[in-house]
């Protein structure tokens, strides 16, 4: 997980598992392996999707937002992450299941509910 700089739109400070929005003419698995090669410098070596989620959410200045999520689970070489926008990161941590920082981005824990079953298959606790 990386952590939000001040340098972000929205959620400063929090633990966030990365994303970004689909670039044109890119499938969602192409669009994830460049967003994953930008925020975490590292290849992916392999991805499932989860499944999708519509996000509605308001920003800090009450504007609404609304997205579709493609969620994956994603299987990278974690000794070759580094922190690919340190502008907009302030750092990078690994955390299990059991044991989340307490700032976490907004729409984690919808996350987590939509896909924990998944996530202990494969991750463990």
């Amino acid at each position: 997980m990386h952590k939000r700089s001040q340098n972000c739109r929205d959620e400063q400070g929090s633990w966030d598992i990365g994303g970004g929005g689909l670039e044109f003419g890119l499938s969602p698995e192409e669009n994830l392996r460049k967003e994953i090669m930008e925020e975490y410098g590292v290849e992916v070596i392999e991805c499932s999707l989860l499944g999708h989620r519509n996000v509605n959410r308001k920003l800090i200045d009450g504007t609404p937002t609304h997205w579709i999520a493609f969620d994956y689970l994603v299987l990278v070489d974690r000794n070759q992450v580094v922190l690919g926008d340190p502008d907009k990161m302030d750092g990078l941590d690994w955390f299990t299941l059991a044991n989340l920082p307490e700032s976490l981005h907004s729409q984690l824990p919808f996350f987590l509910e939509d896909y924990r079953e998944r996530l202990v298959e494969v991750l463990g606790k």
